[in-house]
């Protein structure tokens, strides 16, 4: 936006912009979820046994919690790339 031409700077914002929009997703869950929508991955959910409905009832258990550990991850690990 501001004409700066750096591969590397492009990189950086590149693993913020998918960090922040992992976050935002993580963030908007419980909003999501009290219209019966959930908009997280799947595959990380069937690995810790989650279902979409889980969500849905707010549920509080340790693989809910595990679920969001691991998306939440995802999320750090692009900010670490970034440092």
């Amino acid at each position: 936006i501001l004409g700066v031409r750096d591969i590397h700077a492009d990189h950086a914002a590149s693993h913020i912009g998918k960090a922040q929009g992992i976050v935002t997703c993580l963030r908007a869950t419980p909003y999501h979820s009290t219209r019966q929508k959930v908009f997280l991955p799947m595959d990380v959910c069937m690995l810790h046994g989650v279902s979409q409905e889980d969500f849905i009832r707010g549920k509080q258990e340790r693989n809910v919690k595990d679920v969001i550990y691991d998306i939440a991850s995802q999320a750090h690990i692009h900010l670490e790339h970034v440092r």
